[in-house]
């Protein structure tokens, strides 16, 4: 008996006819998976309750739209876990999503109509249906502030494009691929920064979903572990690292602005454009 205890394997275990290691497997690739999404379904329901996205920076959804296109040209020059792969599908179109409403809630709270500004440039608010408008028209000083939904799909269509073309004819070179792998996994580490940023200027949290960031936090942690026992690419848990430290950074700003809640609240009154 005591033999047969020592040569137990976890292996051996098995739960409807797959070993355990094979269902801890499953169950932490489907979290992979959709654990990106789910940190920013409290938010997406706090912005539709409250109508307001002052709190909110949507520099975080450029982040992820911009990592995840770029990890996704990765895996074209360095194959790494399709649910890795996956995952960057499901945020790029949870990230769109999620600007569809940020934008159209913007709009509504706009109680004085302006120019619009979009992708391709601006239009006057009289005679903005007669104008066209080309990619050259692009304004800089509203990157990432359009009014429209259709310049943000525009804008990641067009960086998908180029990227794809750049890829495309440097696909074999290897200090290229582990450059944009890198690019990949450091553009999303920052994930937090833009965050971090829209608090410091607020000098408040209000308007942040507090749950939205402690996902962020469990899920960084959970992600970071997930690289290194799964030997993913050096990039990957080099950066998720630094995403930890960031969502640390953004939790103690909950503490130092707690007493600050209407900083934020004198803003309310303006246009939410970012």
């Amino acid at each position: 008996m005591m033999d047969t205890l020592f040569n137990f394997k976890l292996e051996d275990l098995e739960i409807m006819g797959r070993s355990i290691v094979q269902i801890i497997s499953i169950v932490s690739q489907t979290a992979m998976v959709l654990g990106g999404v789910v940190p920013f379904i409290p938010q997406y329901l706090d912005i539709r309750r409250t109508h307001n996205t002052e709190g909110f920076s949507l520099f975080v959804c450029l982040t992820l739209l911009i990592a995840n296109i770029l990890r996704i040209m990765f895996w074209f020059g360095k194959h790494f876990e399709l649910p890795l792969l996956v995952q960057s599908i499901i945020m790029i179109f949870a990230m769109l999503v999620l600007v569809e409403l940020c934008v159209r809630v913007n709009q509504t709270n706009e109680i004085i109509s302006s120019r619009s500004r979009r992708f391709t440039g601006q239009d006057s608010l009289a005679y903005s249906h007669l104008q066209t408008h080309s990619f050259l028209d692009f304004d800089p000083e509203h990157f990432w502030k359009w009014t429209d939904f259709l310049s943000y799909v525009e804008f990641s269509l067009t960086f998908t494009l180029l990227v794809g073309i750049v890829t495309l004819l440097l696909i074999n070179v290897p200090v290229y691929v582990e450059l944009l792998g890198f690019a990949a996994v450091f553009t999303e580490a920052m994930l937090g920064a833009p965050q971090f940023y829209r608090n410091f200027q607020n000098k408040s949290t209000v308007g942040m979903s507090k749950k939205m960031v402690a996902f962020w936090t469990c899920g960084d942690v959970f992600k970071t572990v997930y690289f290194i026992l799964r030997e993913a690419p050096a990039q990957f848990w080099i950066c998720g690292m630094l995403q930890v430290s960031i969502d640390i950074a953004i939790f103690l700003q909950v503490l130092i602005y707690m007493n600050n809640p209407l900083l934020v609240v004198k803003k309310q009154s303006k246009p939410a454009i970012s």
